[in-house]
């Protein structure tokens, strides 16, 4: 793992922390943070979030800075319901922490 995914994930760990139980996954090359046996965020190996969004939020949310639509493999798009924010976009754990929410709301409505 990447210093920044090891920065990263303890970060994502405190907002959790006092919510719902969850459980961590290492998965493609990060850590998969699950609520309801549900993946909400990533720490991805470059220090970027994957975030689960709700797909009519889908187009408002990749207008926001960092944002961006991710993908599995060259020319793979996630596709809808998937956003990736770039670290930078998640420097502060503010912004970081709204990220998480919005993925726990999504999974609170299809968990």
């Amino acid at each position: 793992m990447s210093s920044a995914t090891v920065d990263l994930v303890p970060r994502i760990r405190a907002i959790l922390a006092d919510g719902l139980p969850f459980r961590e996954a290492r998965m493609f090359g990060g850590t998969a943070f699950m609520v309801r046996e549900k993946m909400i965020v990533h720490a991805r190996r470059s220090g970027d979030l994957l975030v689960r969004v709700p797909d009519d939020r889908d187009a408002e949310l990749l207008t926001r800075p960092g944002a961006y639509r991710p993908e599995m493999g060259a020319g793979r798009s996630m596709g809808t319901g998937w956003i990736g924010v770039a670290e930078s976009a998640i420097a502060g754990d503010a912004d970081l922490a709204e990220w998480i929410d919005i993925a726990l709301a999504h999974n609170a409505l299809h968990g």
